[in-house]
């Protein structure tokens, strides 16, 4: 007989003998009668090529062996008596792991809030975060890497391959280092806000909102002069901050409280607002789980009371 196949019979007939140390009693606890007993003890040792019980005609001990073994056949059976529950438990999401990646934008505002509140609804997932770029994100998610990503984007330009829940919509602003000229202004047009040299994200990070700030100068009939790329949103404010240019940036990033660096709504051509961004959770519906799919819920219920 293979090891593996050692029936959770026998281990739950080794704990009864083990725990009474009399043959007779153990039998009537398992409501069977002594000689099957007698002889799945046998079964077991013969199995085992181990002695377990010392065994007279007036009494009935452990060997060193049957006491080393009974704590881990009792934990066995305490394991699979649980196995039922913790597969109702996996099956409801209850239980198991979510890999989240999020844009650094997501952490200034829901992000925190939501983790802690989430950790306290679902205390048997373990949460896994992940900071990474929209870019990264795709990759991982098409790889299986990260189960769900909050992602920015511009309004309207989700992955449309993905499954989506739109977070937040929120304007961009204008982040200016606060010893610039334009710092001190009662208004800023939008000509005087074109004529500085630009510090954004690389197009492949986020092309939409790449695409949406280059449309903003393209339509006022100017090209955006780039003084510097950079990945992080907060790079992006310190290199501000430095008075290496200014940078548009979505409304949340006014929580990264950055010293030197003062914000600023700007009108759109005539009249018109700035472009917008939105933040998405998306996630491979072919790879969709209980987890995720209590995450998704648990976000939900969040956007609804909001």
């Amino acid at each position: 007989m293979n090891d593996a196949l050692i029936e959770l019979r026998l281990w739950r007939q080794f704990v009864a003998v083990a725990e009474e140390l009399h043959f007779g009693h153990a039998a009537r606890r398992l409501h069977m009668t002594q000689p099957p007993l007698t002889q799945a003890i046998a079964l077991l040792e013969r199995h085992l090529d181990v002695r377990l019980f010392d065994r007279t005609k007036r009494s009935v001990a452990l060997t060193a062996a049957g006491a080393a073994l009974l704590p881990e056949a009792r934990d066995l059976l305490a394991r699979a008596q649980a196995l039922p529950q913790h597969a109702r438990a996996a099956a409801a999401g209850e239980v198991g792991r979510l890999r989240l990646a999020f844009v650094s934008t997501v952490g200034f505002a829901q992000l925190p809030q939501w983790v802690r509140a989430f950790r306290e609804h679902s205390p048997g997932v373990a949460l896994e975060l992940i900071e990474a770029t929209g870019d990264v994100q795709l990759q991982s998610l098409a790889r299986g890497e990260v189960d769900a990503g909050f992602m920015l984007h511009s309004p309207g330009f989700a992955p449309p391959e993905l499954r989506h829940m739109l977070i937040a919509r929120e304007p961009l602003v204008l982040a200016l280092a606060d010893h610039h000229p334009l710092a001190a202004a009662a208004s800023l047009p939008l000509a005087r806000v074109m004529a500085e040299p630009l510090v954004i994200f690389p197009r492949r990070i986020v092309p939409s909102l790449h695409d949406a700030v280059f449309g903003l100068y393209h339509a006022a009939g100017r090209s955006p002069h780039i003084a510097q790329e950079a990945i992080q949103m907060q790079t992006i404010v310190n290199l501000v901050s430095a008075g290496l240019g200014v940078a548009w940036v979505p409304d949340s990033v006014r929580q990264f409280q950055r010293p030197g660096v003062v914000y600023r709504r700007i009108a759109g051509p005539r009249g018109k607002a700035v472009p917008a961004c939105e933040t998405s959770l998306v996630w491979d519906a072919s790879r969709e789980h209980p987890v995720l799919q209590r995450f998704a819920g648990f976000v939900r219920g969040q956007l609804a009371g909001a």
